[in-house]
């Protein structure tokens, strides 16, 4: 296709940021994380350069969570798979389309952590999600520098247009003639609703902040974000092991969520639940579902879903979703790192599937219509995205048909992990307002960085 684009460079860069507040998810506290920005320099076929950006937090607390190895390894690990990996792409000598060039390079990204893992010798090899975190960077990159060098918006490229293959390349030949941009929307949602994380050490109310909270102008409760943003989804870290804390909770953030909103004239309430693989079996969200539903049925009914309940190799006792799946939908994250594991997650009866920036854009552009064709439902999850990352993430959330809104957290967390360039250009997805995103400053090339802006101001 003369679209196609060939990789003049690769350019990789790592940040230390602090966390506003720490963050409790599951087992793990991210006191810190590490930013990974990418730059791409492509050329198509009619000898056109341009670039392309792209950038992720490699948080090994969550990709790479096992205790076996010291945190200081684990991120090591990720900043090395990261460096190779833009360097395996930026000696790529092929000419092809962004979702092209990652899958060819899928088993080579296998291959590179494996070796990393052997070279930093860890007690325990980094899982391939966490593999995946250090090559979407650079797979962001080349999706928006393919955008930038042809013209177009990057969501138009992904059409017969634009491409050589069509699904069935990867899908199978009941995808023949289908593309993922006929799964897309035309363009996108002027807005979007944005889910509020309430983290396991997150307090409620204000009359639980204390001189230990920070004093910068930024909420330190839910109820004072919920007067200040409007935020109307939230989504819940339960902890999967203590049954009763776990309700207590989610009430608490019913009765304090719709209090708050009641004051602004707000009726609309919806919230997630997760545990990040804490549940030993499926069996305790089955309970935890039946027990909140019998001490208040507003919280079970304003549940959407159940976000991975229970632990993400879905081999080790292949649970069975579908008592849970009978209550509420339950969408499958940490298990899903490609499509074999998507087709075995369908076998077990989980719900839908959690869509992430930080496992590819190319496989997103793989699994939503994968998902459409079994009508099932997905979502559009963060890994706490500053800066370019939510960026990416609300467009994409923006242009796809998600559950409800999307995922971003980082005001809450990395605040300050943003460069104010990037906040003005886009003033509308880093502050929000009514519980929504404006994502009217999604325009232009490229996945609607508006790059040249944000370098000039």
């Amino acid at each position: 296709m003369q679209s196609d684009i060939k990789v003049v460079d690769i350019e990789a860069k790592f940040e230390d940021v602090q966390a506003r507040t720490p963050l409790k998810f599951g087992a793990v506290v991210v006191p810190a994380c590490t930013f990974f920005r990418c730059k791409a320099t492509v050329e198509n076929h009619a000898g056109r350069r341009a670039e392309g950006w792209g950038g992720i937090f490699i948080m090994d607390f969550w990709a790479y969570p096992t205790t076996a190895v010291p945190h200081e390894d684990k991120l090591e690990v990720m900043r090395r798979v990261s460096q190779r990996y833009a360097e395996l792409i930026a000696a790529y000598k092929g000419c092809a389309h962004p979702i092209d060039i990652f899958f060819e390079h899928e088993d080579a990204l296998r291959e590179i952590n494996a070796e990393v893992c052997r070279t930093v010798h860890v007690a325990e090899q980094m899982p391939f999600l966490g593999a995946l975190v250090c090559a979407s960077p650079v797979d962001a990159a080349l999706h928006d520098a393919f955008g930038n060098v042809n013209g177009i918006d990057t969501y138009r490229g992904y059409s017969k247009d634009f491409m050589e293959y069509d699904l069935s390349k990867y899908l199978g030949p009941e995808f023949k003639d289908k593309y993922p941009g006929d799964y897309l929307r035309a363009g996108y949602l002027p807005e979007i609703p944005i889910f509020h994380l309430v983290g396991g050490l997150d307090k409620l109310t204000k009359d639980e902040v204390d001189e230990s909270d920070p004093e910068d102008g930024l909420p330190n409760s839910l109820d004072e974000w919920i007067a200040r943003d409007g935020v109307f989804c939230l989504k819940v870290k339960l902890r999967g092991t203590d049954l009763e804390w776990d309700l207590d909770r989610t009430i608490r953030v019913y009765e304090i969520g719709k209090e708050q909103l009641a004051r602004r004239g707000e009726d609309r309430l919806y919230m997630s639940a997760d545990t990040n693989e804490q549940c030993e079996t499926p069996e305790y969200i089955v309970e935890y579902l039946h027990k909140l539903r019998e001490r208040s049925p507003g919280a079970f009914e304003a549940v959407l879903y159940i976000e991975q309940p229970t632990e993400r190799d879905l081999t080790a006792h292949r649970w069975d979703q579908r008592g849970i799946a009978a209550l509420k939908p339950v969408i499958i994250d940490e298990s899903l790192t490609d499509l074999q594991s998507f087709d075995l997650a369908v076998e077990l009866g989980w719900s839908g599937i959690a869509l992430k920036t930080c496992k590819g854009q190319s496989a997103d552009m793989i699994f939503v219509p994968r998902a459409a064709e079994l009508g099932m439902p997905y979502t559009v999850q963060d890994l706490t995205n500053p800066s370019l990352a939510l960026i990416h993430s609300v467009g994409l959330a923006a242009r796809t048909y998600t559950m409800m809104g999307v995922e971003a957290n980082s005001r809450q967390f990395f605040p300050f992990a943003t460069p104010e360039a990037e906040r003005r250009v886009h003033e509308g997805i880093f502050t929000v307002r009514n519980g929504v995103a404006d994502t009217s400053s999604l325009q232009g090339t490229g996945l609607g960085y508006q790059m040249d802006k944000i370098l000039q101001a």
